[in-house]
């Protein structure tokens, strides 16, 4: 999400809204790097932040499908950046709460910035929604193309399980029903439709990507893969 948000710069509508998407990234970057450093030092096996990061597999990545879709126009992009913040908003507010100093201390920090996300990021959905007719007719496709990904955000396997029974996040039911509720509520509010369509695609608890994975990968791990251990 952090790489999308990057591709951002110099595309904002205007100066102040380039800067603020551009931000948007910063703050997602920061926290990637706080938890795959704190992953790291769990493993204990000398690797790095960057080693995770740059020099894994596309098969080695679990992430949603969705936060790689691409910017394909603005209101694209803030439709994307809108549902994973409200996914993450809930993730962040159940690690607050865990015995662990550290990954609460990541989470508290990162709830303050994703609240901000959603209001920002909320400010544009609705106003492209109930502004010009073009406006409305591009969110409203953004909606419908992104929706069946949202599926995998409240799909669980048996790691989602264990996390659940450890009290590090929650179930997959209570997930959906706050996700549809807080999606519908707002799209109404922003004179959108929820997508008809029930069918959401599955495969990225287990490797499975889109094709834009490899390519963002390919892009972002370019360096450390010609020149290997480089230093700067």
């Amino acid at each position: 999400m952090a790489h999308r948000q990057s591709e951002m710069c110099s595309k904002g509508p205007f100066l102040e809204e380039d800067i603020a998407q551009t931000n948007l990234g910063l703050d997602l970057l920061g926290q990637a790097e706080a938890l795959l450093t704190y992953a790291v030092e769990l493993e204990g096996k000398g690797r790095t932040a960057d080693d995770l990061a740059y020099r894994r597999s596309e098969r080695d990545f679990y992430n949603f499908m969705l936060t790689e879709q691409p910017n394909t126009d603005f209101a694209f992009a803030v439709v994307r950046q809108y549902i994973m913040t409200l996914y993450l908003a809930k993730v962040y507010e159940s690690l607050v709460k865990v015995d662990d100093e550290t990954l609460s201390g990541i989470a508290a920090k990162a709830v303050k910035e994703i609240a901000y996300h959603q209001r920002h990021l909320g400010m544009w959905v609705k106003r492209l929604g109930d502004g010009t007719e073009e406006s409305h007719e591009r969110v409203q496709t953004a909606v419908n193309e992104l929706w069946m990904f949202v599926g995998e955000l409240y799909e669980e396997d048996q790691l989602d399980l264990k996390i659940q029974q450890a009290g590090y996040a929650i179930s997959g039911d209570e997930m959906k029903a706050y996700l549809m509720g807080e999606i519908s509520n707002f799209l109404a509010e922003s004179t959108l439709l929820v997508p008809e369509s029930v069918y959401m695609t599955t495969g990225s608890k287990k490797g499975i990507h889109t094709e834009y994975l490899g390519y963002i990968l390919a892009e972002m791990q370019y360096l450390q893969r010609a020149y290997p251990d480089a230093k700067w």
